[in-house]
């Protein structure tokens, strides 16, 4: 059965347009019905228009900055559309306890740096990839992993690394890194989605 798929996002959603593409070209058995983005601008949402798909803007300001009914209005919106899985491509708000307890190993995210390395609370988007210039580090990559209660600490499904040289800026490295992301996370949904992932502690298996 095709696992009904929701995706949070922030921004432009190249991430976004990466998986549902994989859908519609089969290689994933699944299909993305609903985008839930936090910010109004948010170009992921014409994406969305573009594919046909549902979109909902949820953002903490609807509500007075109420998280607790932010988190309850976000549960209760993926249930009733059915979802299977959720995925933050690029999505830049936390996703509260209430959603991450009814979707336990079953939220995918990425992150575009080697985790447990450049993350945590204020690491995302370009402060990563400044901080990873900054430090001098000679690789980066991203981490496809699932989300927990805490900021970038859940189980690590897959990683790939890219060379940073001494040259590279914030921006060069970012382009790399996103080329892995639109790899890597529809890899990772297709592989969710034919029950391939198991998670074991801190650790994800992979079964062929």
């Amino acid at each position: 059965m095709n696992k009904r798929i929701a995706v949070l996002a922030s921004g432009s959603g190249s991430n976004f347009e990466a998986i549902v593409c994989a859908c519609e070209r089969g290689e994933i058995c699944g299909s993305v019905v609903l985008l839930i983005y936090d910010r109004k601008d948010a170009y992921v949402k014409e994406r969305a228009k573009n594919h046909g798909i549902e979109s909902i803007y949820l953002n903490k300001f609807m509500f007075g900055k109420d998280l607790l009914k932010l988190d309850r209005t976000m549960c209760e919106t993926l249930q009733n559309h059915d979802i299977d899985l959720v995925v933050l491509a690029g999505y830049l708000s936390k996703v509260g306890e209430q959603t991450v307890n009814a979707y336990e190993n079953r939220i995918i995210n990425t992150h575009p740096a080697l985790i447990p390395s450049f993350c945590g609370m204020g690491m995302h988007g370009e402060h990563v990839h400044k901080a990873v210039v900054e430090y001098g580090v000679k690789l980066s990559g991203c981490t496809i992993h699932f989300v927990d209660k805490n900021m970038d600490t859940g189980a690590v499904i897959l990683q790939d690394a890219v060379p940073v040289t001494y040259d590279d800026t914030p921006e060069t490295v970012a382009a790399k890194v996103l080329e892995k992301e639109h790899i890597l996370l529809p890899q990772a949904v297709r592989l969710f989605c034919e029950g391939k992932l198991e998670v074991c502690g801190r650790r994800v298996r992979i079964s062929d």
